[in-house]
């Protein structure tokens, strides 16, 4: 096996792998031995070429022993490894994801930020290209770089990868005992979580904080087996040491011994050091293979553990190699003290079952996404591991009540009259107030009611421990109180959410969800409430999306029963039952039930009664919502275990009056009051008009979202506001809380006079890296956090790492808080799996070893412990977004956003910020509200200057930001966004902006390196010896041999005409005229399916020499002059074709000026005219009067026309004679055709060419007079016109010719035609077949009913000069299936304006296959095949089969070399039909020449072949053409002019407009074209004009993730705006001139940044 040269030890650890690998599959049978030694070269292939030799590094070279500080950090399995490489992307600077800034330090930073921008003079950046700079070049990835320069903090994974060479590669005598050691050592020391917290087959993914210094030997949360099947990419790293030996044998044998897992460790440094000491002795001779350390027995510190069998299964996933086993080069267990069971599972798993789909299609992020070295400052957590933090204890209180119901039973019976709670009405006036014994009284009767009163008298239908969903406006908290508490006494289980408003409420599906998780089959509401729901129009209660069946109860006092003087609800002492169900929504938008239980119900209003030391008779005022969270806890619970008076002040009143909380306060001299950071804000904004408000009476004033970034601005400026109105510093106590742990934490109300408690001035960098550092230099970054007090009473505090295992977090490190407390929520009502991951999570230490029993409940919440263990939270779980592996938090951003002055662009509250996942990583979206009076100059100010402030403060870049209309974003019920709804809208496409910024040239920073295209170093010769020495054919086909007959008798009886004789079509025609006189030629339909022409072989001559006739008359035309016809499809066109032969002239056919259209179809026409230098037109009437008309005029000069014949009545005159020219290569005709680059391109056709042409179809379509083909095409350009006016008359055959215009008025003209006359063959073209999909595709029931039937159809063939459309055909084929078409039936041709025909799937020889390409390699100038399905796999189908005498090549168009089978190149051609060359006016032969006449740099220098221009592939297949050889397809791949060089690849444009047609369902047809290097796409948008800005990110999204292409310019368009020549092509040039010229009228262009 040669290897060429290659030094395997060199490799980088994931090839050898993979060599390793293939090995195995070859010794197991699993792989051909062709098939080992071709994927074996491609391994290699990259390596081949001067591979440096590299020096081991010298033998005493010993690693250090770990650090006590890092071993905690294993690297992370390489399932997520994807996760860690993301980890290690960019590090921009210094990051943020921190929290709470004071609103003038904030202010000021987005100031000073803004003033830098300024003086960079960046106003609105022009798009640039951005190259990437961190990745080496290819040579460096081969090259092991010094390992002194190689940074500290590579990755371990990679490090390990190349420092420890596979012990079963090294030869004995090369091995030095260090390098078996560090391996061994590597391979065992695995610490017991990795089988204890994995599961099969799946690494749990490592935090993300861990990029750090990694040393060798140490825990890791990695498995050491890895099943064969499961082939990983692999991060492309160079090694940063150089391997220790060259190995010598790759394994043959999956290895014998199962790593080890000891459930417990002994202090670990001592583990290690146990082992080198054991393992260093055991090499005394090297001859010998190195001992089994992985079996060796323990020092006598620890136990002895046998491992289980199940352990290994456990520990098993794709984690690592199995090169770090134990084996020698035979596969015989080097040390067979191995348990007998271990053996036999691991030979049981030596031959793993079939991969499941997902192993074929392993996803390629490795090898495409720019991976940055990870940056040596980024900092690191340092301090030692938190310890859990405890409350002070829960005090006992004689008169607490054993139940929250006892609690109002007491104070409904001994308090009646005690006021419990105070409703505002709208204008804020109180408008009743419910005494604690009416509370009492009704809840009673309503328990009753639920109860006994519901069904029909003998039956139940509630029971105890049912769910009940109550449902009650915000503006009435009274009769939610009393459904409350009637649910609890009837120890029935209440389930609060928001009133539905309408079926499109946000989230309203996800509250179904909840409602069917939770069982819940009947609703509380009020009378009011229920006669506001949405009704069908029968008055029923509207059914919502996703809801199940709700009975509806009103609860008004009226309908309720008063119970019979026996009946006493059960009031039982607080036990585990769920007592009520708090709703959720997570970061998703699912919606899920919190239970909370009896007992932690009664706990934590305990807990919160000693926190905020509550007395009974308080008065305490709450704006919150009475429903949930905080506003239930103390308001509605706490309340009224306390017998606290509760002034409720709904959301409502607050919008219309901000102060009315402050003045219930002043009023009602109230304690306490609960409110939120928008609520002091607003309040603080209305004050002015307030001076006798006192809030001297507050004791605490609680701020129940203490965990945001505006809480300290908000307290901080209300404090200044109304400290003069009696408001003392310490009563403000915010708090962090979440539905699961309930209260986590709430700053105590202080003593007065003493100082408040500090705060934390952090640096965002080192939040974004989730460590805490303070912020000493740029205060700009700085970030100012207020605590939120302390833990509850009772409970016990974490803090772990927030992705990942539950690993304790160190004290610098920012982690989720976790929580024990018995006052907290027990799990998610209904959903078993997602409570575990939740509600009872055990932390682990640094070794993975759990630090106890009791379960803890996540918090959701981001902070860390400060000094005196006051707690700091910098965040939700909920708003983090990951990017380049740095954490952001939403409200930060958008904190920084509103300090961007001044808002009068946006609306305060109405800011989303989310992050969607493009191209491998996250990417921030920020959308807003536009206030209406904002004028578009404004907004696009605020919005740059909001990129510039997160941009130099956060150091991240925005992907998008969407201003929309005012009150269009999905609303919460209390007014806030819903951001989940809002994220779908987004990639939806339903956000419907009014202004949109995309930036992805400045956030995008993980494109792969673009290509430098390498000198082409190595001579074509040496290419073709390669190819010939890999047993590589030339790419090369031919079809069949256009053979010449000559027995004049069988030339009789076929009725064909002579060839050897007659040259010339026109001798064909006068010779049929002769001896066929009557024979139909041509039959010509109109709309109605109507013959409205025909010509027989007689009147097409005769018609002729008219035509001839008057053209030397009247036109005094000369031979050889050039003639132009105009005329439309039909029956006319043909004879001024043969009359112009007649007469010696050259006809030049050019397509008649649209009448509707002149301003636009003229111009060509003149043009051509102008070109070809025409000495007359022959037209019609209509065209002529067309032609002399005034609207002509407007736009070419009527006053220069050539001489114009109209043919429309022309005497019965013959010419002279009939020209015969003297030799065969005169020219017959040209051929002008617009290209789709915009080019304008005449060629000239001989009349050899013409014959050999017409014989070529006439074999391959099997054509003779007896039949009859359809013909649905233009007949003005290439294969087109030659069917259309040439082929009946070489072969006798009758052409039924539908003109496609005439589809516009009849769309089944074309199909009941092929259907009437039982046609066999026909051709159109792919405008047709796209009309018939579209507007004939949902009527096909109706053709059958008509009669249409196509099962007659043998061939239906595509005319074309392009790829083939594959999706549009099989539409078609799928479509018509109905009507009788053959799935076989549909093919396509090729031509290209050297050659008009190449390809034409003719009525033998095998049906055209399919090959899926790789798009990656497509655009290195690369085939590779792949499977269908594959990811990024594109389908191409054969263009049909190479007509009889057409040879064609595939050439290196730089080289002009051949090229092998399989590779792509450009098409070359050679036939008798090409043409003889361009017709130009100033004879450029050099052009011509280089098209026309081309000979191949070497391999066969003497054959002249022609340029087709288009890229393409030959692929010998497993089919067999006529001749019983193996049949060679070509495959079209796309025209070289079109191709887009970017970022030095080549993009079809038709492969970028596939993906961009897909990305929205208003697209109706896109172009793309480049401009000043950036990539333009031109969409037409089909649905209404407020869809357009949609467009612009979905467009941009799917062209990174499927081409990896940043757009710089979006144009949004009408439809029809893009220019589409008669083929059916667009025309991108056209477009791209009208864009520069400003001409689209476009709807929208977006210019992304």
């Amino acid at each position: 096996m040669t290897d060429r040269g290659v030094d395997l030890a060199a490799l980088p650890k994931e090839v050898r792998d993979q060599l390793a690998e293939l090995d195995l599959e070859l010794s197991e049978g699993d792989i051909t031995q062709k098939g080992y030694e071709k994927k074996r070269t491609k391994l290699l292939a990259p390596y081949i070429i001067h591979t440096p030799a590299v020096e081991p590094p010298p033998k005493n070279d010993v690693l250090p022993p770990p650090t006590s500080s890092s071993s905690s950090h294993g690297p992370p399995p390489s399932s997520s490894r994807y996760r860690e490489r993301r980890s290690r992307r960019t590090h921009r600077g210094g990051g943020t994801r921190d929290d709470r800034y004071r609103s003038d330090i904030h202010t000021e930073a987005v100031q000073a930020a803004l003033a830098k921008h300024k003086e960079e003079k960046m106003a609105l950046p022009m798009p640039t290209k951005r190259r990437s700079t961190y990745v080496q070049s290819p040579i460096n990835t081969r090259t092991p770089p010094d390992s002194s320069s190689g940074s500290e903090d590579e990755t371990s994974v990679r490090r390990q990868s190349s420092v420890v060479a596979p012990t079963h590669l090294v030869s004995p005598n090369l091995q030095s005992p260090e390098s078996w050691i560090n391996r061994t050592v590597q391979g065992s020391s695995t610490s017991s979580s990795a089988s204890s917290t994995l599961s099969h087959g799946e690494a749990k993914p490592q935090p993300q904080s861990q990029a750090q210094p990694q040393p060798q030997y140490k825990p890791q949360y990695q498995p050491l087996y890895q099943p064969h099947y499961q082939h990983q990419p692999q991060p492309q790293h160079p090694p940063q040491h150089p391997p220790q030996h060259p190995p010598q044998h790759p394994p043959q044998h999956p290895p014998q011994h199962p790593p080890q897992h000891p459930p417990q460790h002994p202090p670990h440094t001592a583990a290690v050091t146990n082992m080198l000491a054991q393992s260093r002795i055991a090499p005394s001779e090297n001859s010998h293979p190195p001992p089994d350390v992985t079996a060796v027995a323990p020092p006598a510190g620890g136990p002895r553990v046998d491992l289980t069998s199940n352990a290994v299964v456990r520990g098993m996933s794709r984690g690592q190699s199995r090169s770090s086993m134990m084996e020698t080069a035979d596969g015989v267990p080097v040390n067979s003290r191995v348990s007998t069971k271990i053996q036999q599972l691991l030979n049981t798993l030596k031959r793993p079952k079939r991969p499941p789909l997902s192993e074929f299609f392993t996803d390629d992020s490795e090898e495409i996404v720019e991976v940055p070295q990870p940056d040596p400052n980024t900092p690191k957590p340092e301090g030692r591991q938190i310890m859990p933090v405890k409350g002070e204890p829960l005090g006992v209180v004689s008169n607490w009540p054993p139940a929250l119901q006892a609690a109002l039973a007491r104070w409904g019976s001994t308090q009646g009259k005690s006021p419990a709670l105070t409703a505002l009405d709208i204008t804020g006036r109180p408008l009743y107030t419910l005494t604690y014994g009416k509370l009492w009284s009704r809840s009673v009767k309503l328990a009753y009611t639920l109860l006994n009163r519901l069904g029909t008298k003998n039956e139940q239908i509630l029971k105890p421990g049912d769910r009940v969903a109550l449902v009650f406006p915000n503006s009435d908290p009274g009769m939610f109180w009393v459904a409350f508490y009637g649910c609890l006494l009837a120890e029935l289980i209440p389930v609060p959410i928001e009133v539905p408003l309408s079926r499109k409420d946000a989230g309203i599906s996800q509250v179904g969800f909840l409602l069917g998780s939770c069982g819940v089959g009947l609703a509380l509401t009020s009378e009011i409430c229920l006669k506001g729901l949405p009704k069908t129009p029968t008055g029923e209660i509207m059914q919502y999306k996703g809801w199940p069946r709700l009975k509806w109860v009103v609860t008004d006092s009226k309908y309720l029963t008063k119970p019979s003087k026996d009946w006493q609800p059960h009031i039982p002492t607080a036990n585990t039952d769920p007592a009520y169900i708090e709703y959720k929504a997570n970061k998703e938008g699912t919606v899920v039930g919190v239970a909370v239980s009896k007992v932690a119900m009664l706990t934590h209003c305990q807990a919160l009664t000693q926190a905020c030391n509550y007395c009974e008779g308080e008065t305490l005022v709450n704006v919150l919502d009475f429903k949930k969270d905080m506003g239930l806890w103390h308001g509605v619970l706490t309340g009224v275990m306390n017998r606290i008076h509760t002034i409720s002040v709904p959301y409502a009143v607050m919008k219309a009056c901000p102060l009315s909380w402050v003045q219930r306060v002043h009023i009602h001299k109230a304690r306490i009051a609960l409110v939120k950071c928008r609520d002091l804000h607003w309040a603080m904004m209305a004050h002015r008009d307030q001076r006798e408000t006192s809030l001297a009476s507050l004791r605490m004033l609680i701020v129940a979202d203490g965990a945001n970034p505006w809480s300290v601005s908000s307290c901080d400026a209300f404090l200044n506001v109304f400290q003069s109105h009696g408001l003392k510093p310490e009563v403000i106590c915010p708090c962090a809380t979440s539905p699961e742990a309930m209260t986590v934490a709430l700053r105590r109300p202080g003593v007065p006079g003493t100082p408040l408690p500090a705060r934390a001035i952090l640096s965002m960098g080192g939040l974004s890296h989730g460590v805490i550092r303070v912020n000493t230099e740029d205060k700009n970054s700085a970030l100012t956090v207020q605590d939120v007090g302390h833990v509850m009473p009772g409970a016990l505090m974490c803090i772990v790492k927030p992705d990942g295992p539950p690993q304790l977090c160190k004290t610098d490190e920012i982690g989720e808080i976790i929580i024990n407390s018995r006052a907290g929520g027990t799990m998610y009502y209904g959903l078993p799996g997602l409570t575990k991951n939740t509600f009872e999570v055990i932390p682990v230490n640094s070794n993975g070893v759990p630090i106890g029993e009791i379960p803890f409940v996540r918090s959701g919440l981001l902070g860390f412990v400060g000094p005196g263990s006051l707690i700091f939270v910098v965040g939700k779980i909920e708003g983090l977004l990951m990017v380049c592996g740095r954490r952001h938090n939403a409200d930060d951003l958008v904190a920084t956003a509103l300090a961007v002055e001044p808002v009068k662009t946006v609306y305060r509250g109405r800011i989303a910020v989310f992050s969607v996942t493009v191209f491998y990583d996250e990417r921030v979206v920020i959308v807003a509200e536009q206030r209406p009076d904002a004028s578009e100059e404004d907004s696009f100010q605020w919005m740059s200057r909001v990129l510039q402030a997160i941009d130099s403060i956060h150091q991240v870049g925005l992907y998008c930001l969407a201003l929309v209309p005012a009150n269009t974003l999905p609303k919460t019920p209390l007014g806030g966004i819903h951001i989940s709804d809002t994220k779908q809208f987004f990639l939806d496409g339903n956000l419907h902006p009014c202004n949109i910024l995309m930036c992805p040239h400045t956030c995008v920073t993980n494109l792969p390196k673009p290509r430098q295209k390498q000198p082409v170093g190595v001579g074509p010769a040496s290419v073709m010896v390669g190819n010939l020495v890999a047993g590589k054919r030339i790419a090369q086909a031919a079809g069949r041999d256009l053979g010449m007959i000559d027995d004049q008798d069988l030339v009789r009886k076929l009725c064909m005409w002579p060839t050897v004789m007659h040259q010339y079509l026109t001798e064909a025609l006068q010779w049929r005229a002769q001896t066929d006189p009557d024979h139909v030629l041509y039959v010509l339909l109109n709309a109605k399916g109507v013959t409205v022409g025909t010509a027989s072989c007689v009147q097409l001559h005769k018609r002729a020499e008219k035509i001839a006739a008057a053209l030397t008359e009247k036109g005094s035309i000369n031979t050889g002059e050039n003639v132009v016809l105009l005329y439309p499809p039909g029956i006319d066109l043909i004879a001024a074709f043969y009359g112009c032969l007649y007469a010696g002239c050259v006809p030049v056919n050019v397509r008649p000026p649209h009448p509707q259209n002149l301003a636009a179809t003229l111009p060509t026409v003149r043009m051509i005219i102008d070109v070809s230098k025409a000495a007359c037109i022959l037209t019609t009437q209509n065209l002529m009067r067309i032609l002399r008309s005034k609207d002509a005029a407007a736009s070419v000069n009527i006053k220069t026309w050539p001489i114009i014949i109209d043919t429309d009545d022309l005497p019965r005159r013959r010419p002279p004679q009939i020209y015969k020219p003297p030799t065969a290569e005169m020219i017959a005709y040209l051929d002008f055709s617009v290209s789709t680059t915009g080019m304008l391109t005449g060629v000239k056709i001989s009349h050899a060419a013409v014959s050999a042409l017409c014989r070529s179809v006439k074999l391959q379509c099997e054509l003779y007079s007896s039949r009859q083909i359809a013909i649905c095409l233009d007949p003005y350009c290439g294969l087109g016109f030659v069917l259309w006016c040439l082929a009946s008359v070489y072969s006798g055959h009758q052409s039924i010719l539908i003109p496609p215009f005439e589809l516009e008025g009849c769309l089944s003209l074309w199909l009941s035609t092929l259907s009437q006359y039982r046609i066999r063959d026909t051709f159109c073209s792919y405008s047709v077949m796209e009309l018939c999909t579209k507007g004939l595709g949902t009527q096909t029931e109706l053709l059958k009913a008509r009669g249409v039937n196509l099962s007659c159809v043998r061939s239906c063939v595509v005319i074309a000069e392009e790829r083939p459309r594959l999706a549009l055909t099989h539409s078609f084929s799928k479509l018509f299936k109905d009507v009788g078409l053959s799935s076989r039936a549909v093919s396509t041709a090729f031509g290209s304006r050297v050659n008009l025909a190449i390809c034409l799937q003719g009525t033998t020889g095998p049906d055209p296959c399919t090959v899926y390409v790789d798009m990656k390699s497509l655009r290195h100038d690369r085939v590779r095949l792949v499977e269908r399905g594959a990811p990024q796999s594109l389908p191409l189908m054969e263009s049909g089969k190479i007509l009889p005498g057409v040879r064609v090549i595939i050439v290196n168009p730089e080289t002009r070399g051949p090229l092998g089978d399989s590779h792509l190149g450009e098409i070359w051609v050679n036939s008798p039909h090409t043409a003889s060359g361009y017709y130009t006016i100033y004879g450029e032969e050099s052009l011509q020449a280089d098209h026309f006449n081309t000979k191949l740099s070497f391999g066969d220098p003497q054959t002249l072949w022609a340029r087709t221009g288009y890229l393409g592939f030959v692929k010998r297949t497993e089919l067999l053409d006529a001749s019983g050889d193996r049949h060679d397809a070509l495959f079209v791949v796309g025209s070289l002019d079109e191709t887009l060089e970017l970022r030095g690849l080549r993009y079809h444009p038709i492969d970028i407009e596939t993906s961009v047609s897909r990305a929205h369902r208003s697209i109706a047809e896109s172009a793309v074209f480049t401009w000043t290097n950036l990539l333009v796409v031109v969409s037409e948008l089909c649905g209404s004009e407020q869809d357009a800005l949609d467009l612009v990110p979905l467009i941009t999204n799917v062209v990174l993730e499927e081409h990896h292409l940043i757009v710089g310019v979006v144009v949004i368009v009408d439809p029809g705006v893009i220019p589409i020549n008669s083929r059916g092509e667009k025309q991108r040039m056209h477009l791209r001139d009208s864009f520069l010229a400003d001409q689209l009228d476009p709807i929208y262009v977006a210019y992304n940044m």
